[in-house]
């Protein structure tokens, strides 16, 4: 029997724009705190700031969007939110001051978490059914490739061309993608075979799959440990003279997750989420440690390495958890659940952490947030841990 076809014209569209958004996402947030400071003296809490309002920005754009798509309509969102995401980006070229630099970050999050927010449901309903886990998989994997050229252009572009210039390459992917989104066919909803009921009035249940919170709660954790490394790793690296091969960092950590995905992947559906978490927790919690220590370009690549085998598979673990606990009509809200917390995670972290770095030492961060890290291992085990073997014998 034939699988139904999965590479369609309408997948790889739809998986090259969410590329192209990611890829301008993570090529900004590790430079942006940099330039702040560089452009506008401004302090390390505004630079953290200034880092994290863009993904504060993309939670708002989630959860406002979120049970507005299916009325304004999936395409028509994306055009939207593409076509506001390439405005913001130009906005990038008005330099005036931090605010307005705050402003701009704020508001290209919003743009990008609308976009992605379409993107995200145009591909789950493009997807042929049979062939839902193994599309999302391939599709999440766009984001990942993102997470590696991004920082590795924007890190590579800081040293050696302006600020200006690494805004205009943004500026040119956002206009490709929203060229791209012409080609894109997307079914009405009327022809598609299952139509969800939507519950009436303002209520959380409407935005939040209160099954998906417990280990949502474990990823916005973990993710204020990551965010740390997104936000302060060039900062970090220009306080121990490596900065050429931080612009690596990035790339070792997404071969490090590319070429564990699938083996964590296999291991989650036989075996159960605690044999990949619990070894993640470790090999997170280790790579921050060697951060911390890190002298040389070695040391600091290895822990990127175990950085990626650690919180790389711990994200694409936690997403599965949400979704598998979930009745298959609250899919779609468990997996905005899932990338609520975690932007959270990622948005609110650098702020927060802006206020802790003045009294110590980048290094000394990192050491502390390892120890978090694991720490939070128990958290995982009294919210999911001790509960997931039951859950994989309900499957």
């Amino acid at each position: 029997m034939n699988k139904p076809k999965l590479w369609t014209k309408d997948f790889i569209i739809v998986s090259s724009v969410n590329f192209l958004l990611t890829l301008v996402f993570y090529l900004l947030i590790v430079i942006i705190g940099v330039y702040a400071v560089d452009r506008f003296q401004a302090t390390t809490s505004q630079a953290g700031l200034v880092t994290g309002i863009f993904i504060i920005g993309t939670l708002i754009g989630r959860l406002v969007i979120g049970s507005s798509i299916d009325k304004i309509g999936r395409k028509k969102t994306l055009f939207i939110g593409l076509i506001l995401y390439v405005i913001t980006t130009s906005m990038y070229f008005i330099q005036v001051d931090i605010n307005f630099l705050l402003i701009t970050r704020l508001l290209h999050g919003i743009t990008l978490g609308v976009a992605s927010t379409a993107t995200g449901t145009i591909v789950a309903q493009i997807i042929p059914t049979t062939r839902k886990g193994e599309g999302i998989g391939y599709y999440s994997m766009s984001a990942t490739l993102a997470t590696a050229i991004g920082p590795f252009i924007g890190l590579l572009m800081s040293q050696h061309s302006s600020a200006e210039m690494i805004f205009i390459l943004c500026l040119i992917f956002g206009i490709f993608s929203l060229a791209t989104a012409f080609f894109l066919y997307v079914p009405k909803l009327e022809d598609m075979p299952i139509k969800e009921p939507v519950t009436k009035g303002i209520k959380l249940a409407n935005f939040i799959e209160p099954k998906a919170i417990p280990i949502a709660f474990v990823t916005l954790v973990v993710a204020f440990g990551y965010s740390s490394v997104l936000s302060y790793i060039n900062f970090y690296a220009i306080e121990i003279d490596q900065v050429s091969a931080a612009s690596f960092f990035f790339l070792v950590y997404s071969i490090a997750v590319l070429f564990s995905r699938p083996f964590t992947g296999r291991l989650l559906d036989l075996k159960g989420a605690n044999y990949v978490m619990y070894p993640a927790f470790i090999l997170f919690a280790v790579g921050l440690f060697l951060l911390s220590i890190a002298n040389n370009g070695l040391l600091l690549l290895l822990a990127g390495v175990l950085i990626g085998l650690g919180f790389g598979n711990m994200q694409s673990c936690t997403q599965a958890i949400a979704v598998k606990l979930t009745p298959a009509h609250r899919m779609g809200l468990a997996t905005s659940t899932f990338f609520i917390f975690l932007d959270a995670g990622l948005g609110f972290g650098p702020y927060i952490l802006g206020f802790i770095i003045p009294f110590m030492t980048y290094g000394k961060l990192y050491g502390i947030l390892s120890v978090v890290i694991l720490l939070s291992t128990a958290l995982y085990f009294f919210l999911h841990g001790k509960k997931a073997k039951q859950h994989m014998v309900s499957e």
